[in-house]
């Protein structure tokens, strides 16, 4: 057997939600978000969401939309109740009378002459104390640049990545404008990540994200899918615009996100799943990880049903075998995807009570298939490619400190990035999980790697002067194997979009293993993070 299975082609398509029509009682689809409706439309719809049960869709909708219509009215209302009562403050000042003091002369009264200070006389002199010895050491902060770095090679300026507070997000004030959550997602602090971990290629690798992400968006089809299989292909370069911290409110790529997310809505059975084999963890990755960015009520509901049928999917031992199949095979490379769902599923706060526990069920899955010796197998304990997934699931799923990940480490130190002599079968693929792991590891495993992977990558990008849709240069990547050209240029260039954007997509995203606790797997924990909204 082969590493790990190709994606192959879909040729089914889901199941399109139905629109719901309040007036009738059905329950409107997700799509439903982003529909335009006229005012009776809009007023009978907010009126029928207030009769629904309070944890639906349809009744958060109208209490939403409730909040939006009373704010305007709110901001209008208080600054003239607040002129009003400093008038009435002001008139009733005014009728005050002036009171009457009466002012009466008095006459100072001699002062005794006191007796006059003698000087202190001392002839011995005055000592100073014995000084204190004491050892102090000043807390500097450290502070980074914030600026892009010029595109120089071989900076030698020292760097070691750490990941930073998983659970660290901002509260989200408004769902509607969609503003993301993910701190490290914005062009400030990408240029401060960038400086800090790019090695001084930040500027160059950066360039080549905004031309893939240019390609992505000229090639993307109308119905918002790229080509084949069209639900994971769209499930991957949803998540190249979303690293980026590109949503449907995104100057340039905007309507190219909404389109994205509105395909995959549309493509989402009534069970969660989605058509296709490795598109189901694929999809849910993506899904999650948008609502993860926006915190869009009727977004959470997709993503819940999604992540059901990944957990439901696990088997006994951990593992995940195709389609979430019963079958008792753990596929490494399926449980790659698998892992990576649920743990955007628990950053994002989907509500499960299942979440935790499958995540630490996930950890023994992988562990089935190490190698003693350092690496992961296909379906049992073995070396090569997948060994990246391996190690990267682990450490995503907070077990980087175990015996497995560490000796896998050492084994993938001799795995290389150079375009002309790529590393095994599927390189592209082992490269994007490789990146992850070494990332995460930090330190001089990270400085190595970084120093080879990101120039390798980005001057291998076939780039398209001013072929984009407003005139920008475009680029996209053939992958240097044979394999991995029959994927298609969508895949191979989502991948490599996805290994350039490591610097700034999991800073704000994952927690150090130590940071991960098991003990509690209800849906209300204390990593749950409680959204206002305010409008």
């Amino acid at each position: 057997m082969s590493d790990e299975k190709e994606i192959q082609p879909v040729e089914q398509q889901g199941t399109t939600p139905v629109e719901g029509d309040v007036s009738t009682g059905q329950p409107p689809s997700l799509m439903s978000l982003f529909e335009e409706m006229s005012y009776r439309e809009y007023f009978h719809k907010v009126i029928n969401g207030l009769k629904q049960p309070k944890d639906s869709g349809e009744y958060k909708f109208a209490i939403l939309q409730i909040y939006r219509l009373a704010a305007p009215a709110t901001a209008v209302i208080l600054p003239i109740f607040a002129v009003l009562m400093l008038m009435l403050f002001g008139s009733l000042g005014g009728q005050k009378q002036m009171a009457k003091i009466e002012v009466q002369i008095v006459e100072p009264e001699a002062v005794e002459k006191l007796d006059e200070i003698e000087e202190l006389k001392n002839d011995e002199p005055i000592e100073p104390p014995e000084p204190i010895e004491m050892e102090f050491t000043p807390d500097m902060p450290n502070v980074s640049d914030v600026s892009a770095p010029s595109p120089v090679a071989g900076s030698s300026t020292p760097f070691a990545p750490k990941p930073a507070s998983f659970d660290s997000v901002a509260v989200v004030k408004s769902p509607v404008i969609l503003k993301g959550i993910l701190g490290n997602r914005n062009p400030g602090s990408r240029g401060s990540a960038l400086s800090e971990y790019g090695g001084g290629m930040g500027g160059i690798t950066e360039a080549a994200v905004l031309r893939a992400l240019r390609w992505l968006k000229k090639e993307q089809r109308p119905d918002g899918s790229w080509v084949s299989p069209p639900v994971a292909m769209t499930g991957l370069a949803l998540l190249c615009y979303l690293a980026h911290g590109e949503t449907p409110a995104s100057e340039e790529f905007g309507p190219t996100v909404e389109k994205a997310i509105k395909y995959l809505l549309s493509q989402q059975q009534p069970n969660g799943r989605f058509p296709g084999n490795y598109d189901i963890p694929i999809a849910t990755y993506a899904i999650c990880e948008a609502y993860g960015l926006t915190q869009v009520p009727m977004l959470g509901e997709a993503a819940e049903k999604a992540i059901d049928v990944i957990i439901k999917g696990q088997h006994a031992s951990g593992g995940w075998n195709y389609n979430c199949g019963p079958e008792d095979r753990d596929d490494t490379s399926y449980m790659g995807w698998c892992a990576q769902a649920v743990k955007a599923a628990h950053m994002a706060n989907v509500p499960h009570p299942e979440l935790k526990q499958a995540m630490k069920k996930a950890i023994q899955g992988f562990k089935k298939n190490a190698h003693p010796a350092g690496g992961f197998g296909y379906t049992g304990p073995g070396q090569g490619g997948l060994s990246t997934v391996g190690t990267l699931c682990m450490q995503l799923l907070g077990a980087a400190k175990e015996p497995e990940v560490r000796k896998t480490l050492v084994y993938l130190e001799q795995m290389t990035c150079n375009w002309k002599e790529p590393w095994g079968a599927r390189p592209i693929y082992y490269w994007y999980y490789g990146t992850q792991a070494k990332f995460h590891e930090g330190g001089e495993t990270w400085k190595k790697w970084n120093s080879q992977f990101a120039l390798q990558i980005a001057n291998n990008q076939v780039v398209l002067k001013g072929a984009g849709i407003d005139g920008k240069d475009i680029g996209y990547w053939e992958a240097p194997s044979d394999t991995e050209k029959s994927l298609g240029l969508v895949y191979n260039t989502t991948l490599c979009t996805l290994m350039l954007e490591v610097y700034y997509r999991y800073l704000p995203t994952y927690k150090t293993p130590k940071e991960i606790d098991y003990s509690d797997t209800t849906v209300a924990s204390d990593d749950d993070v409680k959204v206002d909204i305010e409008l």
